[in-house]
């Protein structure tokens, strides 16, 4: 692993403790007083790092590996070398991401660009704003009338918080970042480039061409929510956009006006969700999906990446492909048109391209 400097690190954690702090199991003969202080992959790690395996097609990396410490699941404990230091775990990734947060917690949320405490001389506040102690404003960011920030949060260079808007405590405004029309819950994450609040799309027909539809709806985003670089959040119509509790949302991610996206769902990089779409709990949406407006995503269903869905999606369901429907039966029919292309070619249409 190279030196993070970025993020320097401590004194580190004995494999006790990770296990202490996990749920995870030290294996037979691992010492739990072995004493960690990073994170690497299999093929990178050193004395003092933790690693993890998680799938054979890695057997080589572990067989090689000179990490202090593997988290390993039960059904891997066959392909482990003799003599390695291991913690054994149903679930690999949840030990392996609670180690990370206490050993580095300073990469949990972002930090202040200059590293200083305190509102600068060079953001504009309007004197109306209400800012509560232990608020950091960076160089060049501007408050509008009548904002309301809480205490813990900071707000980076050049974000633009636009009059009216409240941002509760303990949140990251990032770099860049454009707030308007919007009400935010404590521990919100707005990563760099993140623009919420903006009018939706919206025009009619009209004699001389496309009439605007006016956008005078809000923008409600809940505690725990992060929102990764360059996403856009539109303001409702004639409803609030809102995202529930404990959302993230990855980069780059469009959300149409009126959308109700509901608590602890999990979207990916580039999915584009059309107005008047409710998204339920729990739902995942993997990346470049796209999302007609006015349907209803069920609670804890998912969706493959690259899907496109023009329906409603049931409570609970697995969908895929363009348009999206049940995987069992998006699959079928993905392999009944392979066989049959495969079967119907002849010396005249050998050619793929």
């Amino acid at each position: 692993m190279p030196e993070p400097s970025f993020f320097p690190r401590g004194p580190g954690l004995t494999v006790g403790e990770i296990a202490a702090i996990s749920g995870a199991r030290p294996g037979e003969g691992t010492d739990p007083a072995i004493v960690l202080s990073g994170m690497a992959p299999l093929d990178r790690a050193r004395s003092d790092d933790l690693s993890f395996f998680d799938n054979p097609r890695y057997a080589g990396q572990l067989a090689g590996t000179g990490a202090g410490c593997v988290v390993v699941a039960p059904k891997h404990l066959s392909f482990l070398p003799e003599g390695l230091a291991h913690l054994v775990a149903e679930n690999v990734q949840q030990v392996f991401a609670a180690a990370g947060r206490r050993l580095f917690p300073a990469a949990l949320v972002p930090a202040s660009v200059t590293r200083a405490e305190g509102i600068s001389p060079s953001a504009d506040i309007d004197p109306s704003a209400e800012i509560e102690d232990g608020v950091t404003i960076e160089a060049f960011a501007v408050i509008g009338a009548k904002v309301k920030i809480g205490r813990g949060t900071i707000v980076s260079p050049g974000a633009v918080i636009a009059p009216g808007c409240a941002i509760g405590r303990d949140c990251r405004i990032g770099a860049q970042v454009s707030l308007s029309h919007a009400f935010l819950g404590n521990r919100v994450v707005l990563h760099p480039g993140v623009k919420i609040g903006q009018d939706g799309f919206g025009y009619v027909v009209g004699r001389a061409g496309l009439d605007k539809v006016v956008q005078v709806g809000r923008v409600i985003i809940q505690d725990d929510v992060e929102i990764g670089a360059n996403a856009t959040v539109d303001r409702g119509a004639i409803r609030d956009t809102v995202i529930g509790e404990g959302t993230k949302i990855d980069n780059q991610v469009q959300v149409g006006h009126n959308v109700a996206i509901g608590r602890h769902s999990v979207i990916v990089a580039q999915v584009g969700i059309s107005g008047s779409t409710t998204i339920g709990d729990g739902v995942m949406i993997g990346g470049q999906t796209g999302i007609n407006g006015h349907v209803t995503i069920g609670d804890g269903a998912q969706l493959a990446a690259l899907s496109g869905v023009a329906t409603d999606v049931p409570k609970g369901a697995r969908w895929g492909g363009i348009p999206a429907r049940p995987v069992r039966q998006w699959l079928r029919e993905v392999r009944f048109l392979s066989e049959l292309a495969g079967k119907g070619r002849t010396p005249r249409n050998e050619r793929d391209d």
